[in-house]
């Protein structure tokens, strides 16, 4: 039972891309910042890499958000199973599929080695698309204002 007495559990939503070194990694911290535990969210990869992108660590910092303890995980299999939503970012049919996961693929560009204004694209469009997420699957959440908003 949750807090409030009522028996809804909290909604998670894995964020899958190949290396888990950006476009994962970006859509998991912006959902954590802005869902302030009503939603958890998972980042993994179908071939992790060993670290995340330096270019995208620096760009999330600057916008303040914590990116220390981000590190490349592999996709399992079960944390797609107990995901009410599993969100695809250019890791494709790698992706394993259960019945009653829902999938969404975000044709996303990858922010490895880019410069520090496509990064930024990169993370407004994920940040977008996170912000219509929320709102659709936590109708009820206030959400603060974008972490780019006093940045543009």
């Amino acid at each position: 039972m949750n807090r409030d007495g009522t028996n809804e559990q909290t909604p998670q939503v894995v964020f899958a891309c190949v290396r888990n070194g950006g476009r994962s990694v970006i859509g998991r911290v912006l959902t954590e910042h802005y869902a302030r535990g009503r939603i958890r969210a998972i980042s993994a990869g179908t071939q992790p890499g060993e670290h995340i992108h330096p270019e995208v660590a620096e760009a999330l910092t600057r916008l303040g958000l914590d990116v220390s303890q981000e590190r490349p995980k592999a996709l399992e299999r079960e944390t797609v199973a107990s995901s009410d939503m599993a969100i695809t970012l250019g890791c494709g049919e790698e992706c394993p599929y259960f019945p009653g996961v829902r999938y969404v693929d975000w044709p996303v560009a990858d922010p490895g080695g880019q410069d520090p204004e496509t990064v930024r694209r990169i993370i407004a469009d994920i940040d977008g698309r996170v912000r219509a997420m929320l709102t659709e699957l936590v109708p009820d959440l206030e959400l603060p204002a974008s972490v780019l908003a006093d940045r543009d």
